[in-house]
């Protein structure tokens, strides 16, 4: 049985419709790695328009969890050169996260690039958008402060991983041929925990079975879980400036958490 079919396209108009469909392509390059979690190939890549392998569906599996979680470990040790780094092959200055702009960077150190790059660079389109209160922007920028000064734990130093960077439940579909795929990254190099808090975000199907199977194909360092605010924050910042509303209030109560 095979879970891949006829050609599945999407259109995107406006003057970065081109360098948004390239990003994706090169993103969906760069993390098809031997081993890795199944990535569907790129059939045709327009100005406007790009047109991927379809893949057909199935109710998820322990097995095909078991199997993912492994594939996920094998995708981040792939590593990236730097924390903040750009697919090979995208086209730049950024990319993007769904529909925000997301900064790219060549930071060596995780505390610098989480800081700056993700929390701070965010949470001030997030403000500039009306998704963030004052209040709600004084965490952002005190979380900032404490990662900066090495007063928020980020875990034991790391090198790059090799992420996916939008690991929601939304962009993990169960094939019909038994594998999990991936779908619409926000691809650069970051920690892993980022991708492995992505999921448990928004509920993906079992996520214990994942995470176990993860956590015995590569260890995760001692205190994961309670870092696990501190890597959701930046994609509730995300959609505070995309959608606003309650978001903003969650992204201030992750930002908290994660000061402890």
């Amino acid at each position: 049985m095979t879970a891949v079919t006829e050609g599945f396209s999407k259109q995107r108009s406006g003057p970065d419709a081109a360098r948004f469909f390239a990003t994706e392509a090169a993103g969906l390059d760069w993390i098809r790695v031997p081993g890795g979690p199944a990535v569907p190939q790129v059939l045709a890549l327009g100005t406007g328009s790009i047109t991927l392998e379809r893949v057909g569906s199935a109710p998820p599996t322990r097995t095909a969890a078991a199997a993912f979680g492994r594939r996920l470990a094998r995708l981040h040790a792939a590593g990236a050169e730097a924390f903040g780094v750009a697919p090979d092959g995208a086209p730049g200055p950024h990319g993007w996260i769904g529909d925000l702009p997301m900064p790219y960077a060549t930071r060596d150190a995780f505390a610098e690039f989480w800081a700056l790059d993700r929390i701070a660079a965010t949470a001030r389109l997030a403000r500039d958008r009306g998704g963030l209160s004052a209040a709600e922007s004084a965490e952002a920028d005190a979380t900032v402060a404490a990662i900066l000064d090495g007063s928020v734990d980020l875990g034991p130093p790391e090198p790059p991983a090799r992420l996916h960077g939008d690991l929601w439940s939304g962009n993990v579909l169960w094939g019909a041929d038994g594998q999990v795929w991936l779908i619409d990254p926000a691809a650069h190099g970051g920690h892993r925990e980022s991708d492995l808090a992505m999921l448990a975000l928004f509920g993906a199907p079992l996520l214990e079975v994942i995470l176990g199977a993860y956590d015995e194909a590569a260890p995760l360092a001692e205190g994961w879980r309670a870092r696990v605010p501190l890597h959701q924050a930046w994609p509730l910042l995300v959609h505070a400036a995309l959608f606003g509303g309650g978001y903003g209030a969650s992204a201030a109560r992750a930002l908290r958490a994660a000061r402890g």
